[in-house]
């Protein structure tokens, strides 16, 4: 039973690495091609990606249900803050955010074959151990949000790999909703871990619950005020996640 257990868990890695390659290569021209001609055909690659995603999820087996859709305000400009727990999260935010958004993403994941290419396209790549490119991505962060775009930062820097529900959030996120008096929207993802633990290829099929949460408005705020802000996502983020975890 343990053998047949090893083999199908290899078959199902097997599987959802060509499900992830072939339709990423398919879709590659539709995802990478809009965001070259300019923003105002992001929308188009975004599309596209939101495809790959919905088949990704069901060619795999891994369910996604998203909960308080309601809290999306039609042409609003968000910063998403989220938790990160897998590499899971990015397929069910894709198909969750509404329109185009631009995430921030580190230059490790342009190392990916393929995906790295996508994530030069339609992310906002910033490296970490460098504080000028820190401030580039910051700046180009608030230029999308200028122009009506969110943004979307996983606010723990990384992914979970603690036996905490968040690990401490970092500033940029709240600095930036201040500067530009956008609203934050916290959004929490739950059972993404467990699927596919965090800096590991193991995999198995399940579901992945998002959820999003009431706008946190920044209008009137001070950069003084950035623990204030940060401090009201990290307790709506936690209520989030205590009252759902186990449902």
């Amino acid at each position: 039973m343990k053998i047949l257990k090893s083999v199908l868990s290899l078959l199902y890695k097997i599987w959802v690495g060509l499900v992830f390659t072939v339709f990423m290569i398919v879709l590659l021209p539709g995802i990478v091609l809009p965001f070259l001609l300019g923003q105002r055909y992001g929308r188009i690659g975004y599309a596209f990606l939101w495809l790959w995603s919905w088949i990704f999820s069901k060619l795999t087996f891994i369910r996604y249900k998203f909960y308080g859709r309601e809290n999306f305000k039609r042409g609003c400009a968000y910063i998403y803050v989220s938790n990160h727990t897998s590499f899971l999260d990015i397929p069910g935010l894709t198909m969750l955010l509404p329109g185009q958004f631009r995430p921030l993403a580190k230059k490790e994941l342009l190392k990916i074959p393929i995906f790295g290419l996508i994530a030069r396209s339609a992310a906002i790549i910033v490296d970490r151990s460098s504080p000028e490119s820190r401030k580039k991505s910051i700046d180009r962060l608030k230029t999308f949000l200028k122009n009506g775009i969110s943004i979307l930062i996983f606010v723990e820097g990384t992914q979970n790999r603690t036996d905490k529900i968040l690990q401490p959030f970092h500033d940029g996120a709240f600095r930036i909703a201040i500067d530009t008096q956008q609203p934050v929207l916290p959004i929490v993802i739950l059972g993404a871990g467990p699927l596919m633990p965090p800096g590991t290829i193991n995999l198995k099929p399940g579901l992945i619950r998002i959820y999003v949460g009431k706008e946190i408005p920044t209008s009137g705020l001070t950069t003084q005020e950035v623990r204030d802000l940060k401090q009201q996502a990290v307790e709506a983020m936690t209520d989030m996640i205590n009252a759902n975890r186990q449902s």
